[in-house]
């Protein structure tokens, strides 16, 4: 690290405080992660001395991680690593492999897990030019606020017929009066107050600051009331003890406004999970923001992102109210590994949400702008490039390099 890049910090009101020579720490990824985290990263730079003109300046910390990690300490993922990212507050990582038959359960709900980032953050927008199913994918314009520390991915669960899946069954038929079968496996589904109400809040005030007309409860509360159900409950809670008259409900605005919602006011509905898979594709413009379970949120997020041209062209967040993690959404593809051929979109965007966060929108939306440029202009990688006719196919580090000549074209922002 050079003498004047500097760690971000945090004032006694949990504001970032930025410098203009920030260190920010990043995970390469395993499979195509070192492919899509270089492209990236020229991206990035690219971005910010354009639009800042050298006044800022991102200095790159590696953190090893993953298959990396293992190789260098024996460790999927270290204390070590953990403790960087907390100490710089923002962090980005490719996609990374969860071992299987050995270490740790899963390498991302971990990193999400011990650093309590509890929101999964997911914004899917339709980009004009990228393939999609959808007849009209421009209405396509939503972002999924998804818990990410409990519901079924706790991980609390006993193989069957082990002693203690057993043991648990045991108890809630003897002691809970349930009819359960025997050498089945156990799983817990915890779902608390206390996370359900600081995930829909941080969802409620992203729809406030961000121009989004609603904020839609996602659950399956009519079969799982006190899990699902509860979610629901509390997440009306918290919008009205958070938020007053900045929102209003759903049921309000038919009872009192004829079901046209007053001017600035953000609409809290919500849906039962199966239903609202059906209505983002019907009437995809009626929603905005939805803030869900952790397990909902991962299928609603992944069936968004096919609307507007699948995970490759999905970016991700998971933030906490200390740190946050941005990164690729999808998997590490391991079959295409240094062949510099996958499409670096979804990591490319989730750094533009990491610029966001540090409070460097100018940059963050120069990416945004020229990216979608380079996809109007039809240079793409393989998998885009097979389904726009005219198109030209171009490598990984290629269409990142097409990125650049684009920002590079505009007028300096200073």
């Amino acid at each position: 690290m050079s003498s004047s890049a500097e760690k971000i910090k945090k004032d006694e009101n949990g504001r970032l405080i930025v410098p203009d020579r920030v260190v920010i720490p990043f995970i390469e990824g395993d499979g195509t992660g070192p492919d899509i985290w270089r492209a990236t990263k020229i991206v990035i730079d690219g971005a910010v001395e354009n639009v800042y003109g050298g006044r800022r300046k991102i200095e790159w910390k590696e953190i090893s991680a993953g298959e990396k990690g293992y190789e260098k300490t024996g460790q999927w993922l270290s204390n070590q690593a953990l403790d960087t990212i907390r100490e710089h507050v923002a962090a980005i990582k490719g996609p990374l492999t969860t071992p299987v038959g050995k270490g740790i359960r899963s390498l991302n709900v971990t990193i999400r897990q011990a650093l309590d980032l509890y929101a999964c953050v997911r914004p899917v927008k339709y980009i004009k030019g990228v393939p999609s199913p959808m007849k009209n994918p421009e209405k396509i314009n939503m972002v999924v606020f998804r818990e990410n520390t409990e519901d079924l991915y706790a991980g609390i669960e006993w193989q069957a017929e082990s002693a203690e899946a057993e043991k648990v069954i045991s108890f809630l038929r003897d002691e809970m009066k349930a009819d359960l079968p025997g050498g089945a496996g156990i799983g817990i589904k915890p779902i608390s107050a206390k996370n359900t109400k600081r995930l829909v809040a941080k969802a409620v005030k992203y729809a406030i600051d961000n121009g989004y007309p609603s904020v839609t409860l996602m659950h399956k509360g009519n079969i799982m009331k006190f899990t699902e159900g509860a979610f629901c409950t509390w997440g009306y809670e918290a919008a009205r003890q958070q938020f007053g008259d900045a929102v209003i409900t759903e049921e309000e605005v038919y009872k009192n406004y004829s079901g046209k919602p007053p001017e600035g006011k953000v609409v809290i509905k919500d849906r039962i999970a199966d239903m609202l898979f059906q209505q983002v594709l019907l009437r995809p413009d009626e929603f905005g923001v939805i803030a869900t379970p952790n397990l909902n949120g991962d299928y609603i997020s992944d069936a968004l992102a096919a609307q507007a041209g699948g995970l490759g062209m999905a970016p991700g967040a998971n933030i906490g109210d200390n740190c946050a993690v941005f990164e690729a959404t999808h998997g590490t593809a391991p079959k295409y590994a240094g062949l510099d051929k996958v499409n670096p979109s979804s990591l490319i965007l989730s750094g533009a949400m990491m610029l966001d966060y540090i409070g460097w929108d100018e940059a963050a939306a120069r990416i945004r702008q020229c990216l979608a440029e380079t996809v109007k202009l039809g240079k793409v990688t393989y998998d885009l490039a097979r389904q726009i006719e005219g198109s030209t196919t171009v490598s990984c580090s290629q269409f990142a390099k097409a990125i650049v000549e684009e920002i590079s074209s505009l007028e300096n922002v200073r």
